[in-house]
């Protein structure tokens, strides 16, 4: 086994393993703390894959902003302390067959189509791993988010930002305790 693919197992093991510890503990901030750890796991596979920008645009977006919203959410509401309701009796058997189902679909549907390597190989990655070509490079990518023109994506950069703008002040305002007034 090349180390290459070595790097890979334990890139993806780590991901895995603690995507289902984010998904299975019982305190609600473990359960972020694990979701971090996953997110910034598939940062490292970006930058494994020697896609530099997309690594940076997840630790940024995902791992210092969503995440460190849920943590700064599960702090202004006082829930940090407190265990999670334990799932009904069914729930995890059901949970465990749909997860089989969505394995079996995605192996159904990659099985339609002929993965070819590209012929360009990526340092350590191994053929085909993640080459895009001459405009991937950050200028580019940047002229293209800010761009108005036909194949800019000024607007859709402005949308998340509105979103993201309206997550916080959705997380600002349950966070707001209403003290009753004193009669």
């Amino acid at each position: 086994m090349s180390a290459s693919a070595v790097i890979f197992y334990m890139l993806a093991f780590f991901i895995l393993a603690t995507g289902l510890l984010a998904v299975t503990s019982r305190k609600i901030f473990r359960s972020a703390i694990w979701l971090l750890f996953s997110l910034t796991g598939i940062a490292g596979l970006y930058f494994w894959l020697q896609m530099e920008f997309i690594a940076a645009v997840q630790i940024v977006v995902y791992v210092g902003g969503i995440v460190v919203l849920i943590i700064f959410s599960i702090f202004l509401t006082q829930q940090s302390g407190k265990d999670l309701p334990a799932p009904a009796r069914g729930r995890p058997v059901v949970s465990a067959l749909l997860v089989c189902a969505g394995f079996v679909l995605t192996r159904l549907l990659l099985g339609h189509y002929a993965f070819r390597p590209s012929g360009h190989s990526v340092a350590g990655a191994g053929a085909g791993a993640g080459n895009m070509g001459a405009n991937a490079s950050v200028g580019n990518i940047g002229a293209q988010l800010l761009s108005t023109s036909e194949h800019g994506y000024v607007l859709p950069f402005e949308v998340i930002s509105i979103l993201l703008l309206a997550a916080m002040i959705g997380c600002i305002a349950i966070s707001i305790k209403i003290k009753p007034e004193d009669k």
